[in-house]
């Protein structure tokens, strides 16, 4: 009797454990599961790759501007020479025949008005 007893609750037990085992593959392999784990793993691969990417252009920057030292140090150049002023509206100024091109406020910039 306790033979008999013993093998049924074995059988029982691992009848369980299959059970919960084939449910639990199969809720992973349901559409909606697979697509998370796929968009799971994409973010993660994308994160790294963009923390290799920063990683670089950070190395690329460090390189850089030691070469550039190492370079102005070769030459001579110790200061960074004077720029011209900005030169930004003088091609404006020079035209005094078209009012709309000098900050006229009466012109809009509306298009709904052409029509």
């Amino acid at each position: 009797m306790f033979r008999r007893t013993f093998w049924f609750t074995t059988g029982v037990a691992a009848g369980v454990w299959a059970t919960t085992k084939v449910n639990r593959k199969l809720r992973q392999l349901t559409p909606e599961s697979l697509a998370a784990t796929a968009a799971n793993k994409a973010l993660e691969t994308g994160q790294r790759l963009k923390d290799r990417a920063v990683g670089f252009a950070l190395d690329v920057r460090d390189n850089m501007a030691q070469r550039e030292a190492e370079l102005e140090e070769a030459l001579g150049i110790q200061e960074s020479p004077e720029l011209p002023a900005p030169r930004r509206y003088a091609a404006l100024e020079n035209n005094r025949s078209n009012p709309k091109y000098l900050g006229n406020p009466t012109y809009s910039y509306n298009r709904n008005e052409d029509h």
